[in-house]
């Protein structure tokens, strides 16, 4: 069976998704709406309408939405009304209200909805969540994240925390198995905009491992990495190279006393483990095509997504108010 599929948006990620959704297979791609691009050329040959009501006049199966935060939630319910599955980039909606009525209007409809939240199909991340799972690094002691990098021109409705931290409470959330049970954070705004351009988190999650996310656009140092630590040693995840580290506790004494001063530790063995690298944002859409062909599939789905934006909410009052959120 072929599906139909549609996108809302042609903007950067929105490019990427048209690039995916012309090459993949058992989809056919039918059309993109936007208010602004008209080059077919963006869009892989794929028509392109005005607007979210023309596209769902192509009667498409399924909807790529990647326009800006704000509007997910008004294109969301008109698609849930027209009975048209949907991939909804993350973050699922600018607030936790908007975001319960997708998934409720989603469910009413027994529609598959899900959120782009890629980092859950980069290699590293897969490989990693499926060793903590087997219990390779014992009790999970500290996550911690550092995804920072200049500013993006693209992102102007939002800040870093629905831009970027929803990326590592999702990816904590899902490789642990655990949920977040509190946070605390403090913000700054150092780029004169209207939204925050920093943010340092601290949380705690409900099997006891705590969190720290440090967030920003201010850097010239672009980082995306994932720190587990745990009873057996750590794991670090590059998400940039997709590479996977795990450096195991301290078992050797180093004997020789210049080089043991200078390290300071005893030595434990180091490994990067070789996996097989595919790109992240195919993986998300095969996933989701299976989804909506009744196939077994891992997606993230619209309740996931909802509670990464109540984390996300509780992250912007925790920086407003300067005290501790409970989730």
């Amino acid at each position: 069976m072929t599906l139909k599929a549609g996108l809302v948006g042609l903007g950067a990620m929105g490019r990427n998704h048209a690039r995916i959704l012309s090459i993949l297979d058992d989809v056919e791609f039918v059309g993109a709406a936007d208010a602004v691009v008209t080059d077919q050329r963006v869009s892989h040959g794929a028509p392109i309408v005005p607007d979210v009501d023309a596209l769902i006049a192509l009667k498409p199966d399924y909807v790529v939405v990647a326009a800006p935060t704000g509007t997910h939630e008004e294109i969301g319910l008109k698609l849930a009304a027209a009975g048209i599955h949907a991939l909804i980039e993350k973050p699922l909606a600018p607030s936790v209200d908007g975001a319960k009525r997708l998934v409720d209007a989603f469910a009413e409809k027994g529609l598959v909805g899900g959120v782009g939240h890629i980092e859950r199909y980069n290699p590293a991340l897969q490989s990693l969540r499926t060793r903590l799972a087997a219990g390779d690094l014992g009790e999970i002691y500290q996550v911690v994240t550092r995804r920072q990098g200049p500013f993006p021109g693209r992102i102007a409705d939002v800040g870093v925390v629905k831009d970027l931290a929803t990326h590592d409470i999702d990816l904590t959330a899902w490789v642990t198995g655990q949920n977040y049970v509190s946070v605390s954070a403090r913000a700054a705004r150092r780029s004169g905009r209207e939204h925050e351009d920093l943010i340092v988190v601290v949380g705690e999650l409900d099997g006891g491992a705590v969190v720290n996310h440090l967030v920003n656009w201010l850097s010239p140092l672009k980082e995306r990495s994932t720190v587990v630590t745990g009873e057996r040693g750590a794991f670090v995840a590059d998400t940039l190279t997709a590479d996977l580290t795990f450096y195991a506790n301290g078992a050797v004494p180093t004997e020789w006393e210049a080089v043991s001063a200078f390290r300071g530790v005893v030595e434990g063995d180091v490994t990067r483990f070789a996996i097989p690298k595919r790109e992240p944002l195919l993986r998300e859409h095969e996933q989701f095509r299976d989804a909506v062909l009744g196939k077994d599939a891992d997606i993230v789905t619209l309740a996931q997504g909802m509670r990464t934006v109540e984390v996300a909410a509780g992250i912007l009052a925790s920086s407003t108010d300067g005290g501790v959120v409970r989730l």
